[in-house]
């Protein structure tokens, strides 16, 4: 089950409605006087996703990241075609490749992938089961078009707001408040934006050996 009952608190991993997406777009950074080149677009996403911990929700802030649409290239890759939430968890090295540029590998590469037991796929990526809450669109899957409802978050589209409303999980606007997730579908999110976060860098496991 990947969503659950909503109960009257803001939590992580909920589904909102009516909050606005600010991002800023410069040309460079602001190191003088002359270059403060810079736009920020406004958008209202039809839905955002709650990034804060449960128990970081408060003081009139919130961190969120817009409901997006899913990539149709998913459904080239067989294991995850009949269950796109498969993204959200970890697997076997060799199903995160379509057949094909599994094939196109050469057997040093390959040895090398499946030294490792389990990987997360698209790390900076999680999928939201279909919900009929969620508008239908279209994408080419076989050759053919189907509607889907799936949705995904991007944790590099993370941004804070700050909000009168919010002054702690328990009193906040709940009317904006859509959907929540269930036990293990918050459990599963937690644990891919804290892999997410937490990977080390190649090179800092060289200087720690």
């Amino acid at each position: 089950m990947f969503y659950e009952d909503n109960t009257a608190q803001l939590r992580f991993g909920d589904v909102l409605k009516g909050f606005i997406l600010i991002t800023p777009k410069i040309k460079e950074p602001f190191l003088n006087s002359q270059n403060h080149q810079y736009n920020i677009n406004i958008e209202v996403p039809s839905f955002s996703i709650v990034l804060s911990p449960c128990c970081s929700i408060g003081e009139k802030k919130i961190s969120l990241t817009p409901l997006i649409r899913v990539r149709k290239t998913f459904f080239e890759n067989p294991y995850f075609d009949t269950d796109l939430t498969r993204i959200n968890r970890r697997m076997n090295p060799k199903d995160a490749f379509t057949p094909k540029k599994w094939e196109d590998k050469s057997p040093e590469e390959k040895a090398i992938i499946l030294k490792d037991d389990f990987v997360y796929s698209f790390v900076e990526l999680f999928i939201y089961e279909q919900d009929n809450l969620f508008p239908e669109y279209p994408v080419r899957r076989h050759g053919e078009t189907i509607n889907i409802r799936y949705y995904m978050i991007d944790f590099r589209n993370t941004y804070k707001v700050d909000c009168e409303k919010i002054k702690s999980p328990y009193v906040a606007p709940l009317e904006s408040k859509c959907l929540q997730l269930s036990i293990q579908a918050r459990s599963e999110l937690r644990d891919k934006l804290a892999y997410y976060y937490g990977r080390v860098p190649q090179e800092d496991m060289m200087l720690e050996d």
